[in-house]
């Protein structure tokens, strides 16, 4: 299995994971720094954490420390802001603009109420199960970023 770890040439920037579980997160980062699939990856616990983050990303005076994520891994059920309640805030804040961010859905609910309610959020991507791995981690770098392979 190791002819799946392969570095890429133009890593992305930055990857957001927004998801309560501290051992996915670990598992996922893990895994993403082992591929080196981006130069920063940052974990935040719920969705109003990332919507804060990505609003000082906006502010035209935001530091280094706030950039835009080239790809965002979204838990559904999480506590304070769930997926669904952030994908609605994140509708508000970002509006129709283009906006080159992709998200991506990580998940271990696989109900069939989430997922039908999944395909109501056009930028939603894709929705994965917990946790990432290297097959998941190639496939969407292939789909969605082919460019910086």
């Amino acid at each position: 299995m190791n002819n799946l770890i392969k570095p890429y040439d133009h890593p992305l920037d930055l990857v957001l994971l927004v998801d309560d579980d501290e051992t996915t997160n670990y598992l996922n980062e893990r895994l993403l720094k082992e591929m080196q699939v981006a130069k920063e990856i940052l974990a935040l616990k719920n969705g109003k954490e990332a919507l804060t983050y990505l609003t000082k990303v906006e502010e035209p005076n935001a530091g280094a420390e706030y950039k835009r994520p080239d790809l965002i891994f979204l838990d559904i059920k999480m506590p304070v802001m769930d997926g669904f309640s952030f994908l609605d805030e994140y509708h508000k804040l970002k509006g129709e603009e283009a906006d080159p961010v992709i998200i991506l859905m990580l998940t271990s609910s696989a109900s069939f109420y989430d997922l039908e309610k999944l395909k109501t959020f056009r930028k939603v991507r894709k929705h994965f199960s917990k946790a990432l791995t290297k097959h998941d981690v190639n496939e969407i770098m292939k789909e969605f970023f082919r460019k910086n392979q």
